[in-house]
């Protein structure tokens, strides 16, 4: 099948949602971790948010981390050809089904909630947004990982 590599995963993978503050710059590091280096993964929002605290909070539990990048738009892309578009939110969804629509790129919606929704104390919302983190790592194992190479992750 074209633009797959041996694990089942597409060589280019854009997540995309709302701001590129939450899911889909966690969705990157995630899948840039769980996936082989020869797979390209970027993320953006339809558009550009600001710098979520607690995004950097919970990717650093994983040792994980965004370093110095911040959010970015559709419009930042270097490169709008993807083999595949994530989408996390239903805003970029549909902005993704209108970008691709002359385009012969697949399209998959995983709609994922809005950590940011959440109020309370601080560990109420660290709750949120590890919730999320968890989701979009068994989605992207799921999805992404054959058997075998699960198999050898655990």
């Amino acid at each position: 099948m074209a633009g797959l590599d041996l694990t089942g995963a597409p060589r280019s993978i854009l997540f995309l949602c709302g701001m590129n503050a939450v899911r889909s710059p966690m969705a990157e590091q995630l899948a840039r971790r769980m996936l082989p280096p020869a797979t390209f993964v970027a993320s953006a929002g339809v558009h550009r948010g600001e710098r979520d605290p607690f995004v950097d909070a919970v990717l650093a539990e994983e040792g994980l981390t965004l370093g110095e990048r911040q959010p970015r738009s559709m419009d930042d892309l270097e490169d709008d050809y993807f083999d595949l578009i994530v989408t996390l939110a239903p805003e970029a969804h549909h902005a993704a089904i209108e970008l691709t629509r002359s385009l012969a790129v697949d399209v998959e919606y995983w709609p994922m909630p809005d950590p940011t929704d959440v109020g309370g104390r601080r560990e109420q919302i660290m709750a949120s947004y590890r919730d999320v983190r968890e989701r979009l790592k068994a989605r992207i194992s799921r999805r992404f990982l054959l058997p075998e190479v699960k198999n050898a992750a655990d």
